[in-house]
């Protein structure tokens, strides 16, 4: 059993935060994954510094920002996280694009997550029919692909969801990642669909920023994936995000877990 699936089965909901690697700088994002795993993180999704991240709102695209002026590469991120490995074994998941993994080289890139313990990738634009190159490389060093279904993926969803490994990502809302008063998306139903072809769970981001919002998404699906909020935490308190951040991400997963 992977540590992804172990994670889901041993909570039953996860809460999932989402930080961008070198932001403000990485050493801090090694304290704040160990910190977010402290505080109840139970999967910590990891974004690699892109400078197109397509489907990134203003906040991350920010935070990609000051991560590359920092001066964060590829291997500094894996180099970070072998030391992230000696003090935590929670689940990591890279969310990035083919073009940072296919300029590293995608069997380098692999081997390198099997070797500093990253348990998934997330690559919102690679689609469905041209994933077979990246989910063989994936299979061969024991990484999760994991798949994104979107409001419009409509009859893809159960295509999409069949051949899912480590969760299904539920995109909330059209557009790019940013924080919503609302969301309006059917969400139930995606999950529905979702589960007549798979048991693998599914967790629902893009949007999500309350304790309210993050229990609703989580009644209805086995858990929630909260990027943007975060992220806007450490830009407004840069090297001394580390408490704003924990007492954010404890607050957030006691609501999941339904521990308030």
């Amino acid at each position: 059993m992977s540590k992804i699936a172990a994670a889901f089965q041993k909570q039953r909901k996860c809460f999932i935060p989402f930080i961008t690697a070198g932001d403000p700088n990485l050493q801090l994002t090694k304290q704040l994954i160990v910190a977010m795993a402290n505080a109840g993180a139970d999967i910590v999704e990891l974004g690699i510094p892109f400078s197109d991240p397509v489907a990134e709102g203003e906040v991350i695209q920010e935070a990609n920002i000051r991560a590359l002026s920092a001066g964060t590469t590829t291997d500094k991120i894996f180099d970070m996280l072998a030391e992230v490995r000696q003090e935590t074994n929670v689940p990591l998941v890279f969310l990035t694009y083919i073009n940072p993994i296919f300029t590293y080289g995608t069997e380098k890139f692999l081997a390198a997550c099997q070797r500093t313990g990253v348990d998934g990738i997330i690559v919102p634009d690679v689609p469905y029919e041209e994933k077979a190159p990246l989910a063989e490389l994936c299979g061969k060093y024991g990484v999760d692909l994991i798949p994104l279904v979107a409001p419009t993926s409509d009859e893809r969803i159960k295509m999409i969801a069949r051949e899912a490994q480590g969760y299904v990502y539920i995109v909330s809302s059209l557009g790019v990642t940013g924080v919503r008063q609302d969301i309006t998306t059917d969400i139930a139903a995606i999950a529905t669909k979702i589960r007549e072809v798979t048991n693998v769970p599914a967790a629902v981001g893009f949007g999500i920023a309350t304790p309210q919002q993050a229990v609703e998404m989580a009644q209805i699906t086995d858990g929630a994936i909260v990027g943007s909020a975060v992220v806007r935490i450490v830009g407004e308190h840069g090297i001394n995000c580390l408490k704003p951040v924990t007492d954010y991400v404890y607050q957030m997963a006691a609501a999941v877990h339904g521990t308030v």
